[in-house]
């Protein structure tokens, strides 16, 4: 397959599966949008070989594969080939690429996170490294930037958990932390056979969806760093998602058994022009708080 044919791929990848990501990425340079583009599909490979088998040890050899491809150790297949080429173009590291597999791999083993600081530690596995990823896809350079970008990620990805708690039980996987659920009277085996109070269950939600809004405020500190041609996609994306938090508190008081979470047109259009309007913001006041 070309390069053309692969990117051509990429972009029908991030418009089938990412509503929100594909309507930020309106607001890129086409070059970018396409190298974003790369990288999203990319993460969804990873994140489909360890989510769509039925066999786990299959897809641990698929993954570790990934990673020796990742690190030239075999012949990369054309996706892997196409991001390396692209890493290097772009001056990328991929160590973060790498951490990525390592986030996909411990979802093949039963998930139980133990606290907090765990939860925080896959966050960063799987989504705070698309952050560091992003950085080099957006021409972010500054160091302190870093720090920003896998607090978007984990902010992003806590969102996810609070939403996805039922589709993740469904494979025998618990994201919530267990400190977190036994000191609201729960335990991860009620989430798993769906016999979680469901009052109990949302003080949970509503609690880790708190620690999402510390880590978008962190990020928000630091859409400064962000090359003002390719901030507003950013900025558009962050509101996207934090936008499903916030529906999932306003309209089901946060809580997530009654399926998932879906913004509706109107929400979309609201977070996509409070994206704009803190583009112009950043623009004028050269600083930026999650309001």
């Amino acid at each position: 397959m070309s390069e053309n044919a692969l990117v051509a791929d990429s972009r029908a990848v991030l418009a089938r599966h990412a509503r929100s990501f594909r309507l930020a990425s309106i607001f890129l340079p086409a070059r970018t949008r396409d190298d974003a583009a790369v990288v999203y599909a990319f993460c969804r490979m990873v994140d489909d070989i360890a989510d769509e088998g039925d066999d786990p040890a299959a897809a641990r050899v698929e993954l570790l594969a990934v990673m020796a491809e990742l690190r030239g150790e075999i012949e990369a297949r054309p996706l892997v080939a196409l991001l390396r080429q692209t890493a290097a173009r772009l001056g990328m590291e991929l160590r973060a690429a790498e951490e990525l597999v390592e986030g996909a791999l411990s979802d093949l083993e039963p998930v139980r996170i133990a606290d907090e600081a765990a939860l925080e530690r896959y966050c960063y596995l799987v989504a705070g490294t698309v952050g560091v990823l992003m950085c080099g896809v957006l021409g972010v350079t500054d160091p302190v930037a870093r720090s920003h970008a896998v607090a978007l990620g984990v902010g992003m990805q806590i969102t996810n958990i609070c939403r996805d708690v039922v589709e993740d039980a469904a494979r025998g996987r618990v994201y919530l932390p267990a400190t977190a659920l036994y000191a609201g009277g729960l335990s991860p085996e009620q989430i798993l056979n769906r016999t979680a109070d469901g009052a109990r269950l949302s003080r949970v939600v509503r609690a880790l969806l708190g620690l999402a809004d510390e880590r978008y405020g962190h990020a928000f500190a630091g859409m400064v760093y962000i090359p003002v041609r390719t901030r507003a996609a950013i900025l558009v994306a962050a509101h996207l998602y934090r936008g499903i938090g916030l529906r999932l508190l306003r309209i089901h008081q946060g809580d997530p058994l009654h399926g998932r979470t879906i913004m509706s047109t109107v929400e979309r259009a609201r977070a996509v022009l409070a994206g704009l309007v803190d583009w112009a913001r950043l623009g004028l006041s050269g600083s930026l708080s999650l309001r």
